[in-house]
């Protein structure tokens, strides 16, 4: 996992990691995942598809997870930007499914968003719905103050 180290951390920011290990751990299909902060920046990543990259079918994003991060900060804006030109309301979940792929990415609080990059076979409903599992346990917990402490950790630990 790819993630901030824990030491030091608080309570919540560990809780988020630990929310976002048991997501990878508990889905098939799951290539990178990353969660990202109004602004963009990354605040968690896992890459687990990463020790699996000889496995065909299972390429990750062409990068680190930066590059998840700004697909998903991208898809975000695009969508937002969507909904108001079509006066839809709030964004809740984005879904782009390509040949040998999907991104998914649903908004978690106050702007910050959850992507998945998954397998092709993945299956999308149990995606989306462990990605709302994560979303409705990790909405509470990540406050502004979260946010900016797992922000200085990924700074720290890149």
């Amino acid at each position: 996992m790819t993630a901030p180290s824990t030491y030091g951390l608080s309570t919540q920011a560990r809780n988020l990691q630990w929310l976002l290990t048991d997501l990878v751990e508990e889905v098939p299909g799951l290539l990178s995942v990353a969660v990202v902060s109004s602004d963009g920046l990354l605040l968690l990543s896992s890459d687990p598809g990463q020790a699996d990259a000889e496995r065909p079918g299972t390429k990750g994003p062409r990068g680190a997870s930066a590059d998840l991060a700004t697909i998903v900060s991208g898809l975000g804006s695009l969508t937002v930007g969507a909904a108001h030109l079509m006066d839809g309301g709030g964004v809740k979940q984005t879904m782009v499914s390509m040949e040998h792929g999907s991104v998914f990415v649903m908004a978690i609080s106050d702007g910050s968003l959850l992507g998945v990059h998954a397998t092709p076979d993945c299956d999308m409903s149990v995606v989306a719905y462990h990605m709302a599992l994560f979303v409705g346990r990790a909405g509470h917990v990540l406050t502004p103050e979260v946010r900016s402490e797992l922000r200085q950790s990924m700074e720290r630990n890149p």
